[in-house]
């Protein structure tokens, strides 16, 4: 009964056991560069972000004669402590804003964009 309490609501929003604390999960297999721009995008609209190096991969049985594959880079998981955190709802519910005052938009948050536009609708950009 009391892990009923705990069941995410859809794929969308997760949460976890990061680093010993429940969090939600912002993203998983993100790389180093995506942690140094999300940490503190999130810490600003005062969130308390947690990261811990993601499981590796599952690999299949390396056969005798043959070289291993090389390991696969370093990753990952974002989450923070807000269980009720969801990043969609974030984005989409203009939640989130950057250091200069601007709302996050989606683009800014792929780090598509450099600036965030939140003047222009992400269904106008073309």
């Amino acid at each position: 009964m009391i892990n009923a309490l705990y069941m995410a609501i859809n794929k969308n929003h997760e949460f976890e056991d990061v680093d010993g604390v429940k969090c939600a999960v912002v993203e998983k297999n993100a790389s180093a560069e995506r942690i140094a721009f999300l940490k503190p995008l999130l810490e600003l609209n005062g969130y308390t972000v947690i990261t811990a190096a993601s499981a590796p991969p599952k690999a299949a049985p390396v056969a005798e004669g043959t070289e291993a594959p090389p390991p696969a880079p370093a990753s990952f998981t974002i989450g923070v402590t807000d269980v009720m955190f969801n990043a969609t709802n974030a984005i989409f519910g203009r939640a989130l804003r950057t250091k200069d005052g601007h709302i996050v938009t989606l683009a800014y948050w792929q780090q598509k964009e450099n600036q965030s536009n939140d003047e222009v609708p992400y269904f106008d950009r073309r």
